[in-house]
């Protein structure tokens, strides 16, 4: 087993000696980190770390990072990255004054993608979304979660789940698959929606299991689009397949789904531009994750979470890109921890925190990943210099990541050796 040590180390970040299953409320705040310190990987895996005077003689592989700081690998847990154009022209129609839900109902948004991945090849879907897993790689993306969604047919949602599974297989870093054949209601059913519903409880769900398409169900809870009541059904379904909830709800309005959700021990629940008390009360009575995107609102122009309420009330909070061609065309995560902190009121430690190991415990995947941690993963990222950790948000403009090591081994270096 080949050994690499990483050493004079600026800042260690998320270096635990045993992390934790979740951080929730305040305790964010506390960001875990060594300055001058040592790495040790063994093989996939990391091996030990601590200060330089403690630091190992050999391995090796010894590389000098010169003061560079040291974080686990982003953790992203809501993407939608298999699609098969952008939508630009949306984008100019919101400029305009359309809203998300006039562009929706005029037959844009999710349908339109949808309408055009049914005339893309698979072939064709894969190497579009290789190319965007590669990208939030290079971002210091070190585990993802992808979503189908459009399809919205029974061979469509299909297709994108194999093309997942294909990513699975190639990708250097845990990819989660999670079905969202209720992300928006199809034309043709617009006068039967139970229809729909059953086809994919009846006719989606049996298929999709199968195979073993998907890890998780989703379903986006929201005016115009699914309601509590049906969303509780595809959960109820979802669940006698083994596949656990992580639901889109609270965008745009409070309609009583995070109770829902709560109920079904869903693993999160994701948007939450809008929650009130009552919905923050039952999330901190639970194991479900509150899950922001702030780059959302961001690009549609709507209100921001109000994450500063919900960590102060005692949630844990994780932060994932929503990467999607209509409302977040960006995988970037380094972009998403400064709207946090900007827009949502998140301290530096709070954001990295919540990227990081309570986006992992989104995927259930706080186990291998997610902190710099004996037994863990080695999977990270070396920043370009830096003066401090709060400077990673701060800078927005630059991409501080400098190389990205997945499972032990380095993927990128963008200083060119």
């Amino acid at each position: 087993m080949s050994s690499v040590l990483l050493t004079n180390i600026k800042e260690l970040v998320m270096a635990m000696d045993a992390a934790p299953a979740i951080i929730r409320g305040t305790d964010m705040q506390v960001l875990p980190s060594i300055s001058n310190a040592y790495l040790l990987i063994e093989g996939e895996y990391i091996a030990a770390f601590g200060s330089m005077e403690e630091c190992p003689e050999r391995a090796d592989q010894v590389i000098d990072i010169q003061g560079r700081m040291v974080f686990p690998s982003w953790c992203d847990s809501h993407t939608h990255i298999v699609f098969a154009a952008s939508r630009e022209r949306e984008f100019v129609d919101r400029i305009k004054g359309l809203s998300y839900e006039e562009i929706a109902r005029r037959g844009g948004g999710i349908l339109n993608s949808a309408a055009r991945l049914r005339d893309t090849s698979e072939d064709e879907l894969f190497e579009f979304a290789f190319q965007r897993l590669q990208e939030v790689q290079s971002f210091g993306t070190g585990a993802i979660e992808i979503k189908s969604g459009y399809g919205l047919t029974v061979e469509s949602e299909l297709k994108m789940l194999r093309v997942i599974q294909r990513l699975k297989e190639v990708a250097d870093m845990p990819v989660k698959a999670t079905f969202l054949g209720a992300h928006a209601l199809p034309t043709e059913y617009k006068q039967d929606r139970s229809a729909y519903i059953r086809l994919i409880i009846e006719d989606m769900l049996p298929r999709i299991a199968d195979e073993g398409l998907a890890d998780y169900i989703d379903a986006f809870c929201e005016k115009g689009f699914f309601t509590v009541e049906e969303t509780i059904q595809l959960m109820e379904a979802g669940a006698k397949f083994g596949l656990k909830a992580k639901i889109h709800t609270n965008q745009f309005n409070s309609l009583g789904c995070i109770e829902a959700c709560v109920a079904q021990d869903a693993v999160s629940v994701d948007h939450l531009e809008v929650i009130n008390e009552k919905e923050i009360n039952s999330l901190k009575e639970s194991n479900t994750m509150a899950t922001l995107l702030p780059s959302a609102p961001f690009f549609i122009n709507d209100p921001y979470q109000p994450a500063r309420k919900m960590i102060d009330a005692g949630l844990p909070v994780a932060l994932a890109t929503d990467y999607n061609p209509g409302s977040t065309p960006s995988g970037r995560m380094q972009f998403v921890l400064t709207l946090a902190c900007v827009k949502c009121g998140m301290l530096p430690e709070e954001a990295i925190i919540a990227a990081t190991l309570n986006g992992a415990k989104a995927m259930e995947l706080e186990k291998e990943y997610g902190s710099i941690t004996p037994g863990k993963v080695a999977n990270f990222f070396i920043t370009c210099p830096m003066p401090s950790i709060a400077y990673l948000p701060y800078d927005f403009g630059n991409d501080l990541v400098e190389r990205v090591f997945l499972k032990g081994k380095m993927v990128k270096d963008k200083r060119g050796r």
